[in-house]
């Protein structure tokens, strides 16, 4: 068993029921968002915010609707990548992708959905019963920084328009270090914020995310090219296809997996820094380097 499954496992029952049932007029929305929530997927940005509770020794139930609405943000996010404006793609965790079941009408819709109700679990007046008001306002503007223009959706802009025949590597950091790393970063910060963890402490944190970030996305880059399908569960070849600029392409495949072992004892070098027991967080750290989907 992995060692971070009793994580998933505990988040996987808190999620089922989060997002609530909306009204019968618009059932067909909510079966669109029900659809991508529930579609499985490594749940890695949750159980990061929820190790990092669980390593400063504090109990993860109360931060439960903070891992959801980050997922939420994923979820949202891998909605709209696939639409035909964006990536255009088939398959997502090995199931047609939403735009392709419901419409790009309703994915759209679904995505916005997924996005506002992020915010209204985490600015439900039941949080103050376990954080205060001072800690709360910090994770909405933390990920609110981190999932808009100076993060998420910055790197979503500049991908669209960088390709492989005039991107270069400070580019493409860029594009991966918002697109990918600040949710990443996002997760671990609101998990620190939520332990309490004094700012020295925090900034070790977020410097972990950042080069966990990097590693992750090398990673997905690799495994566009030498993944299995079945496993991964989405086309592979289609950065390649769309020629997208990743690391392979710019510093090619070996160069690529040097760079994210790199990037990996980074990360694990600030996770030391941060005071955290490390045993419920370097295990993430060394899934993300060696995964195969």
């Amino acid at each position: 068993m992995n060692p971070f499954e009793p994580l998933k496992k505990s988040f996987e029952t808190y999620f089922e029921q989060a997002f609530p049932a909306l009204a019968p007029q618009i059932t067909g929305l909510e079966e669109s968002v029900r659809y991508s929530l529930m579609a499985g997927g490594k749940r890695l940005r949750p159980i990061l915010l929820l190790a990092v509770i669980k390593a400063a020794g504090k109990p993860t139930g109360p931060a439960m609707p903070f891992a959801a609405a980050v997922e939420f943000i994923h979820t949202y996010s891998l909605i709209h990548d696939d639409l035909p404006c964006m990536d255009d793609d088939d398959l997502r965790r090995g199931k047609p992708t939403n735009h392709k079941v419901y419409g790009e009408d309703i994915a759209l819709l679904a995505g916005d959905s997924l996005l506002s109700e992020a915010f209204v679990l985490l600015s439900d007046p039941k949080r103050t019963e376990d954080y205060t008001p001072a800690t709360l306002l910090k994770v909405v503007h933390c990920l609110s920084l981190k999932a808009g223009n100076q993060g998420m959706v910055a790197g979503q802009a500049a991908d669209i328009k960088a390709d492989q025949s005039t991107g270069d590597l400070e580019l493409l950091e860029y594009i991966h270090h918002h697109k990918t790393g600040q949710l990443i970063t996002a997760a671990l910060e609101i998990g620190g914020l939520l332990a309490g963890l004094p700012e020295d402490k925090l900034g070790h944190l977020v410097l972990f995310g950042h080069r966990l970030g990097q590693c992750f996305q090398i990673q997905d880059d690799i495994l566009d090219l030498t993944g299995d399908e079945a496993q991964i569960g989405k086309p592979v070849g289609s950065d390649q296809r769309n020629k997208k600029l990743t690391y392979p392409s710019l510093s090619g495949l070996e160069a690529s997996k040097k760079l994210a072992e790199q990037a990996y004892h980074q990360a694990v070098t600030h996770l030391e820094a941060s005071g955290l027991k490390t045993d419920e967080l370097k295990p993430l750290a060394d899934f993300i380097l060696k995964r195969d989907h």
